[in-house]
């Protein structure tokens, strides 16, 4: 049967779309807003090595964990009234967070953030799906989502550095508090609410199953990144994956799943869940790497380099809507794989990278990558969006995510160990001997920096030559593993999505859909 056109959106949807890119602006921002912040919060805290682990990593686990559990919960009770309970408790947690006073409190409270943050960003993704009804439309809004999303977390680091230059520490979780209050006013007047009608009840055991599943992997994975194989990072992986088949398992015989396996095993929208977790692998994996070069090979100030790794954004403000509208002509599949050909390049370039190589040249290559991918990404995120049924959007968009954060776990654990494994065998081949910490030395440029502070300029200036060589040398290595990956996104694109979906032609508007009510 034809698709008919559904009805536009007029300046209410595309105001309301405005207003809701505000937390989740806030949210992807707040998972890297402390990496400039931890020294002084050590300073004034003096938390342990452990808890300061735990400040930067609680608000990223209990993100992810909880995404699923709040997409299934929003489809229940209402979108809308799952983002204003999100914002207000995204609101008075951050101001928790300023004026913690101990390490344990300021990391009990990061996990009241995650738990807020789980609340707005499946919702915000969701509520797209119910305001724009022409896939035109919403092809141009999930463009916006993602790009938002993706400078979010650039631009987490520079904001926070900005806030630190003139005020304290707890500066970089109070610019959260204006947005919420002004997402209270406005949602209730702007977004209408959207829930499902069939009173589907919520199943708590499969919620913490879910919690659980990707608690323990993310974490194990992140943690094997970190130190390497240890046995309680593999069992916390094993231990989640065992959850995640029993979770898998309940869904099958509930009447109304957390998770509708039946729609994660179609083409439109499993094909896009694989393709975004390729895609946030590269980009995570690599992330680390630049970040690091930025400031311990080339030498720019923390401050200079966040500000520094914004330039890409030109890239993506070029390629993302480029491609959501070449795929109103053409297959989208061809675009997402060309999209994932053309990242895969700005990888290769980044191979050419070396300790002299001029600033403007890395930044070209990865502006190249990152359009591409974000290109792709934007295209995967509508055609998985407009293969939900509207009453299971968000549910479906907490799935998407969850794919998001899994995959930047993986990228992290298999290209930083791939780098990680150069820069070994090269300072091992190249470290004089004599030198303090050698061990550490051999296993990061940071441990190569701190030892060579203990030495005289000559021998210093060699380790850090050496190391800054092993480095961008396995910085290279890692490029590769990440274009081979964006290789292999670009045939799974052309090969399992080729033919998914409608192409300029819009989706039947769910004006009043059976199974799915909408409230002033």
């Amino acid at each position: 049967m034809e698709n008919t056109p559904g009805p536009r959106a007029g300046r209410k949807e595309w105001t309301a779309l405005g207003v809701l890119m505000l937390p989740l602006l806030l949210v992807s921002m707040d998972v890297s807003v402390l990496y400039f912040a931890i020294p002084y919060i050590s300073r004034e805290l003096e938390p342990s090595a452990t808890q300061q682990l735990w400040i930067l990593d609680m608000y990223g686990f209990v993100l992810a964990g909880l995404l699923i559990t709040m997409g299934a919960l929003g489809d229940r009770i209402g979108r809308r009234a799952l983002v204003l309970s999100g914002a207000a408790l995204f609101g008075a947690a951050s101001v928790a967070a300023a004026y913690a006073d101990t390490a344990e409190l300021l990391i009990a409270v990061r996990a009241l953030l995650g738990l807020g943050g789980a609340a707005l960003m499946p919702s915000t993704l969701a509520l797209i799906r119910n305001l724009f009804h022409d896939e035109e439309q919403r092809g141009k809004a999930v463009t916006l989502w993602t790009a938002v999303m993706t400078t979010g977390i650039s631009l987490g680091p520079v904001v926070s550095g900005l806030l630190l230059e003139h005020f304290w520490w707890g500066s970089v979780f109070l610019i959260n508090l204006p947005a919420m209050v002004l997402l209270l006013v406005l949602v209730p007047f702007l977004v209408p609410e959207f829930r499902s009608a069939t009173g589907e009840r919520f199943d708590l055991p499969s919620a913490a199953l879910s919690l659980g599943a990707v608690l323990l992997v993310i974490y194990g994975i992140k943690e094997w990144a970190r130190h390497g194989y240890e046995p309680l990072p593999a069992l916390a992986i094993g231990t989640g994956l065992v959850l995640g088949l029993v979770f898998v398992r309940r869904q099958r015989h509930l009447a109304h799943p957390v998770i509708d396996l039946g729609l994660l095993g179609r083409r439109a929208f499993g094909g896009p869940v694989f393709a975004n977790l390729l895609a946030m692998s590269a980009t995570v994996g690599m992330a680390v790497f630049l970040t690091q070069y930025l400031q311990s090979v080339l030498g720019l100030s923390p401050f200079d380099a966040a500000l520094w790794s914004l330039v890409p954004a030109a890239g993506v403000a070029v390629a993302a809507p480029a491609g959501a509208a070449l795929a109103q002509r053409v297959d989208r599949a061809y675009v997402m794989g060309g999209g994932f050909l053309l990242s895969g390049c700005g990888f290769l370039w980044l191979t050419q990278v070396r300790t002299d190589s001029a600033l403007w040249f890395t930044l070209a290559g990865v502006s190249l990558y990152a359009g591409g991918l974000v290109a792709a990404m934007t295209l995967a995120n509508e055609l998985a969006l407009g293969a939900a049924p509207p009453e299971r959007a968000g549910s479906a968009a907490a799935v998407l995510e969850s794919g998001q954060e899994l995959g930047g776990a993986l990228g992290m654990a298999i290209l930083g160990s791939i780098g990680a494994a150069v820069y070994s065998r090269d300072m091992a081949a190249a470290l004089p001997p004599g030198v303090p910490r050698a061990e550490a030395v051999r296993e990061t440029l940071g441990g190569a920096t701190a030892a060579a502070a203990e030495l005289s300029s000559g021998p210093a200036d060699a380790v850090l030559a050496a190391a800054r060589e092993a480095f961008t040398h396995g910085m290279g290595f890692a490029a590769v593993g990440a274009a081979v990956t964006m290789t292999g996104a670009a045939f799974f694109s052309f090969t399992w999505l080729r033919g998914v979906g409608t192409t300029g032609r819009p989706v039947p508007a769910p004006a009043a859909p059976r199974s799915a009510t909408r409230t002033p």
